[in-house]
């Protein structure tokens, strides 16, 4: 998440009310967590188990509640609450603004671009060429569509993150001000439901179709060419490489990536990193072959129990 201009670390600090270790000069330019920071982002740390990561990390300016040595080249803004600060960043810098009509007055609509009635287009959302806003659907605020993009009915482009954190007293939300970026091409089933991502970008490819009722997390990247069947839930943070295929009921875990095209068959539930090129199934998900030679030995129990006896 960029901010509208590069900001110092005093002018952030100045926001949370923390205290600067570094040089209160030094300019950041947007806000981004772990996996995805560059140089010159602020991100935060706010568990001893990720400090030494986060300190080595690409970000210029890390939130922490622990007074360390200031790494080269970066500052540090000392704050009791890490995670609480970043996001008063966030909402900073994002936050929520009340639709005043159906289509925003300020969101921007290609040429041919035909939004049916009962679609809702949100604040700064921009819509590309040809593209087919299908009635009720929801275009949440940020969001970027390519050209001939189809949306189907009562999808949800660009809800928040499912992203909580456990305290005593309960959960609290991670504000979410990343957007969702669907590229040309690009066709959204009935019910699909596309969460923003939290500081990054969710990201669909080019040419790549999601079937009906599909969940996609926060900051999750699926490549160009993609065919999504229908209920498949992929969970955030994960990257799904081009022309993979992915069918009806598929569960893909948190942070894995899945390589070009994979294929992975019906109701398979995926909790590792898969090679490209190759297909699988089963839950735990394995090589498909793999899964049949297993199945089949397994149909042989019975009778080998009863040689046994």
């Amino acid at each position: 998440m960029n901010f509208p201009h590069p900001l110092t670390v005093a002018s952030v600090a100045a926001i949370i009310d923390g205290k600067i270790i570094g040089n209160p000069e030094q300019e950041t330019i947007g806000l981004n967590e772990l996996h995805i920071v560059r140089a010159g982002d602020v991100t935060f740390v706010d568990h001893p188990k990720y400090y030494e990561k986060v300190l080595k990390s690409a970000a210029s300016v890390i939130i922490i509640n622990k007074e360390v040595e200031v790494p080269e080249n970066k500052s540090l803004i000392f704050h009791a609450a890490p995670f609480d600060a970043f996001k008063k960043l966030i909402l900073h810098f994002r936050p929520f603004v009340p639709g005043t009509a159906m289509v925003s007055p300020d969101a921007i609509i290609g040429e041919g671009t035909v939004i049916q009635p009962g679609a809702f287009v949100g604040n700064q959302v921009t819509i590309g060429r040809n593209c087919i806003i299908h009635a009720n659907t929801t275009i949440c605020d940020h969001s970027v569509l390519g050209d001939n993009v189809i949306v189907q009915p009562n999808a949800v482009i660009g809800g928040d993150g499912y992203y909580f954190q456990r305290r005593p007293q309960g959960y609290v939300k991670f504000e979410s001000g990343g957007r969702v970026i669907l590229e040309d091409n690009v066709e959204i089933g009935a019910s699909c439901t596309i969460d923003r991502g939290v500081t990054g970008d969710t990201t669909i490819g080019a040419g790549t179709k999601m079937d009906n009722q599909c969940q996609v997390g926060h900051d999750t990247v699926i490549g160009k060419n993609c065919l999504i069947g229908a209920f498949a839930a992929i969970a955030g943070v994960t990257v799904i490489e081009d022309d993979v295929l992915i069918w009806a009921r598929v569960a893909i875990n948190k942070d894995i990536v899945i390589g070009s095209k994979a294929v992975i068959l019906a109701s398979s539930g995926v909790d590792k990193s898969l090679e490209g090129g190759k297909v699988y199934m089963g839950s735990p998900v394995v090589e498909a072959r793999q899964y049949w030679k297993e199945l089949a030995a397994l149909r042989q129990l019975p009778e080998l129990i009863k040689k046994l006896k």
